[in-house]
């Protein structure tokens, strides 16, 4: 059967295109943005220069996109490039520009206010980042209060629509919803007491409107407004309340008044389940609602009683068939035939991707070291645009017409289930063996009282892990990796790095100090270069934030450990110094959210083997000598579900594949982890059940705020909230860093306070992390002796 015809839109608008995606990796196939942006920080080019590439950029994202199969015409291509990140990019659509960067937006130049926002100056703190909802993305927090001015600012995204339709295409320009915008937000330090963000909401729409208005004066057809509010339960309000504002917003930007001088509109609930609010969003006045149903689900009841189609009448429904989280290839014949479903019941179906592609690698074409065979079960971004055409096709012309392609997926889903590796049964034997007394260590006092004798003192200063990866350091792997060096010249490389690294911990007087990791390429690459089970990529990076990308490693099979992994670079760190060194390890829900992990079988699973991995590790750093042992968990925030009755499931397996790793070890040896760019009060609990001895924290561009949630659970081991913010290029003076050392020791007992950067230091030039360390090692001391 075809799909129902889809009526013109209320607003005389063509409906969209049957194929469609929310959004493109925009960082560049080979990071081509990030390198562009970096120079123009260092002054290596123009402002121009740097606008020519973002040009070169889209046009080429558009241009591959409609080759891929989506159609030129009718919005179906989005324009979703950024410079640095999307909330930050609504920022600036709003005007909403915080007091405190007053005096950069007085310089005229929209690229110097938003990159002063994004990463600060000397002058100014950036705004706040943290995690996108529950991925390893991160945003600029923005900030308002009462009194944050509101202009609309449509420019760029005008200039979009422009160059689009100088290519021949009729582009979809993209933007964070009202709603979501506004709770995602903090309020200002100059809010009055008792604001929030969402108390402006009425004059923020007014502002859409204005830059809805001036999109449809320029040509556009179609806008995307993106509403993952609606699917989350983590945010200052309850979703119940998410959906009576969204409504509020929308019959608002939908009215009559406003529906004759603006786009259709597109309103997306990406990223969970939607499906409570799908019978009353498509009842909105917008011509079109995305529905994500790879990690959501349909409304059965008003599916099957009609109510749903009564709601979507003249509205359309993108179904999000397509994982746009994941990498593995879709089940394209269960995809088609949930969208038949749909369309079945009377709705005008468009196939979707269930969020952007912005979390998802360019093209698995793009990987020629990887296993043929796994390539082959795999789908990036090019692929899944691929797969929504072909879906697209088979909706409008039945089953019969992609058959080929059916089958092909089925035959790579078939060998994928059969392959050597993917299931271990010697791995699974040995999970199946754990008991409760494994994830179990002493108390916390007898351990404290072991572990006096590694000798810190109070306030006692320490890194995260990582230090500067030098132009030197990169190089020398390269060279390594091209084979134009030999294993003995590598290491001897690497041997004479961690000496320098040791040797300058020592002369800046850090109480513990670490190897600096000069070894690794990422935190969980390196891992998964030395795991069975994994897999990894050249090209498959994945934008985290502003020009920082990662490669996430494929957790294709049962994970176990063949050798140690790092035990002989921290055991030669060691033998350098008398101060302690820590082992560094990446916990195993880290490992697992900053991977592309296996979907067939529970996550808990997953982590349950990957702990039993580094749990041998630890064994073996122990016997090697190591004291300290950091096994770092910056995701456990990351990955909580978003659904409220899924989220104790997730903290019980997620806290114990931690305590499976690390409770092996003796009391003497001092458990540190280190948790970063996420809101911590709602999971207080769960930080305080990893029974870590000390727990690391940013904490610096928040200024302490999580402090009151620790004092207020009576946290009663060790905790390191950050004071140097390091994804900032600002030196924090011995001052600043002082002053917040002070205010976490006005809440925390000073025996239990470290001291520390916010995160690693992999990101930083020498230069400044060495007059930064200085400066926090004299702000310690200043304490220490008052």
């Amino acid at each position: 059967m075809t799909a129902p015809a889809h009526p013109v839109t209320p607003t005389g608008v063509a409906p969209l295109p049957q194929a469609t995606i929310l959004g493109y990796p925009r960082i560049g196939r080979r990071r081509e943005l990030k390198r562009a942006v970096e120079a123009f920080w260092k002054g290596k080019i123009s402002e121009e220069q740097l606008r020519v590439t973002a040009r070169e950029l889209r046009a080429a994202t558009r241009a591959r996109l409609v080759e891929l199969g989506l159609p030129a015409t009718g919005g179906a291509v989005p324009e979703s490039f950024s410079f640095y990140d999307q909330v930050l990019d609504a920022t600036l659509a709003l005007g909403a520009i915080p007091s405190r960067f007053a005096d950069v937006a007085e310089t005229g130049s929209d690229l110097a206010s938003y990159f002063a926002l994004a990463r600060g100056d000397e002058s100014h703190q950036p705004l706040e980042m943290t995690k996108w909802f529950d991925t390893n993305y991160h945003y600029s927090v923005p900030e308002l209060s009462a009194a944050t001015p509101l202009a609309a600012n449509a420019a760029a995204l005008v200039a979009q629509l422009a160059e689009a339709a100088e290519q021949g295409i009729e582009s979809r320009p993209v933007l964070v919803g009202p709603v979501t915008y506004l709770l995602l937000a903090k309020a200002a330090d100059d809010a009055a007491e008792g604001f929030a963000p969402i108390d402006r909401l009425d004059e923020v729409v007014a502002v859409y409107g204005e830059l809805l208005a001036a999109l449809a004066a320029a040509g556009a057809r179609w806008v995307q407004l993106d509403e993952p509010a609606l699917v989350s339960d983590s945010l200052s309000v309850p979703r119940a309340e998410v959906l009576a504002l969204v409504e509020r917003a929308y019959t608002t930007l939908g009215a009559p008044a406003v529906g004759a001088a603006r786009p259709a509109i597109l309103l997306t609930a990406p990223y969970g389940d939607s499906s409570a609010a799908l019978t009353r969003l498509g009842a909105l006045p917008v011509e079109a609602v995305q529905a994500d149903l790879v990690r959501g689900t349909l409304p059965e009841e008003a599916l099957a009683d009609g109510s749903l189609a009564a709601a979507f009448a003249g509205t359309q429904l993108v179904a999000g068939v397509v994982d746009g989280r994941n990498i593995w290839r879709t089940d394209l014949r269960a995809a088609l035939a949930l969208a038949q479903r749909i369309s079945d019941a009377g709705i005008a179906t468009v196939i979707g991707t269930s969020n952007s592609l912005q979390h998802v690698p360019h093209d698995v074409a793009d990987e020629t070291k990887l296993d043929a065979r796994l390539a082959s079960w795999l789908a990036f971004a090019d692929q899944k645009v691929t797969q929504v055409a072909t879906l697209a096709r088979g909706l409008a012309e039945g089953a019969a017409a992609i058959e080929a392609e059916l089958a092909d997926t089925e035959a790579a889903l078939a060998d994928r289930a059969g392959a050597p590796g993917v299931r271990d049964a010697r791995v699974r034997e040995r999970a199946a063996a754990v008991t409760s007394a494994d994830r179990s260590r002493a108390d916390e006092g007898a351990r404290r009282d072991a572990q006096r004798g590694i000798g810190v003192p109070e306030l006692a200063t320490t890194t995260i892990g990582s230090f500067p990866q030098t132009t030197e350091i990169r190089t020398a792997r390269a060279a390594f990796v091209r084979g134009e060096i030999d294993q003995a010249a590598y290491d001897g490389f690497l041997r004479e790095e961690i000496a320098r690294v040791i040797r300058l911990q020592e002369e800046i007087g850090l109480d513990v100090l670490v190897h600096g990791e000069a070894e690794r390429n990422d935190m969980v690459q390196y891992f998964a270069e030395l795991l069975d089970g994994f897999a990894v990529t050249e090209n498959g990076w994945v934008q985290s934030y502003g020009t920082r990308a990662t490669r996430p490693s494929i957790l294709w099979g049962d994970v176990s450990r063949p050798a140690p992994m790092t035990v002989a670079w921290s055991a030669y760190a060691q033998s350098l110094t008398e101060k302690p060194v820590k082992g560094m390890l990446t916990g195993p829900v880290t490992i697992l959210a900053w991977s592309f992990v296996r979907d067939d079988q529970p996550l808990a699973d997953t982590a349950e083997q990957v702990a039993l991995a580094l749990r041998d590790e630890i064994d073996d750093l122990v016997a090697a000598g190591i004291t300290i042992v950091q096994v770092d968990e910056p995701a456990l925030r990351e990955l909580l579900p978003l659904d409220a009755d899924r989220q104790a499931a997730y903290l019980d397996w997620s806290v114990g594949s931690f305590r499976l790793a690390t409770s092996g070890a003796a009391s003497e040896v001092q458990i540190h982890t280190h948790l970063c760019y996420s809101e911590f009060g709602e999971i207080i609990g769960a930080v305080d059940g990893l029974d870590a001895d000390v727990t690391s924290i940013e904490a610096a561009r928040s200024r302490m705020d999580v402090v009151d949630p620790l004092g207020d659970h009576g946290y009663s081991r060790g905790i390191g909230p950050g004071v140097y913010d390091i994804h900032s290029p600002r030196v924090p003076s011995a001052a600043e860093q002082e002053e917040l050392i002070r205010i976490a020791a006005a809440r925390i007992p000073g025996e239990q306070l470290w001291v520390n950067p916010d995160c690693g230091l992999k990101t930083r030039g020498y230069e400044e992390t060495v007059a930064s360390l200085t400066n926090l090692v004299q702000a310690a001391r200043a304490v220490r002796g008052a």
